[in-house]
């Protein structure tokens, strides 16, 4: 893990986002596996779909317990991608093996975000900004949850009404899917993913773990 005194260092820093070049980046990563991320894609809304339909009252249970690893598997995907790694349709599910922690974050920074919209709804508006990279900062760098949040705040914040505008984007580009009869959701819901994926890439890499401690599956990818 990185030293403290290191991360204050790099946050410190002024940081440039290229909104443009994370679209594009997002793009090119979705182009590159298309039938897998809309494989995936499809299966996630599948699994949705069967939780609501069979367990009623209680497909919160699954939004909350199993949804999490599922997202992560985009991000985990867009990383072997990203690296130029083979992918196949079963490294979508590598985001289980992240399962207690991706929970965890997912739950707590959830929570957060429902009090301070509850309390005067632009805290709430803020946190679930900031809190975006909060996830893939627990997947790729190791840290643990509450590190992970106030790296994602801390770092999204230095940028927080350009980043805001970045996720109206995406917002914008899945309202124009859902226009084409929903099926132009399965593109770009992936390519959701894919382009904050990139943006995570673009703006996180100083605040990521050495190489040595970075999670198993990359070391795998490269054998």
């Amino acid at each position: 893990m990185k030293d403290p005194r290191k991360i204050e260092e790099v946050l410190s820093k002024p940081i440039h986002f290229d909104i443009d070049k994370a679209l594009k980046g997002g793009w090119e990563l979705f182009k590159a596996q298309p039938g897998i991320l809309i494989g995936y894609t499809v299966l996630v809304i599948g699994f949705s779909v069967a939780a609501t339909l069979f367990m009623g009252d209680f497909s919160s249970i699954f939004s909350l317990f199993v949804g999490p690893a599922l997202t992560a598997g985009f991000y985990l995907l867009g990383n072997r991608i990203s690296r130029n790694d083979s992918v196949e349709f079963m490294d979508s599910f590598e985001g289980f093996r992240f399962w207690f922690p991706v929970v965890v974050v997912s739950l707590v920074t959830g929570m957060l975000t429902i009090l301070g919209a509850i309390l005067l709804i632009l805290p709430g508006i803020y946190l679930g900004v900031a809190y975006t990279f909060a996830l893939p900062m627990v997947i790729f760098g190791g840290y643990e949850f509450w590190t992970a949040m106030e790296l994602s705040r801390k770092l999204i914040t230095k940028i927080w009404w350009r980043f805001f505008l970045f996720l109206l984007l995406i917002l914008l580009i899945n309202l124009v899917g859902a226009l084409f009869l929903l099926v132009g959701l399965l593109v770009t819901i992936p390519t959701s993913y894919m382009i904050i994926y990139a943006a995570f890439e673009e703006l996180s890499g100083e605040l990521l773990e050495e190489e040595d401690n970075l999670p198993d599956f990359i070391h795998e990818s490269e054998s």
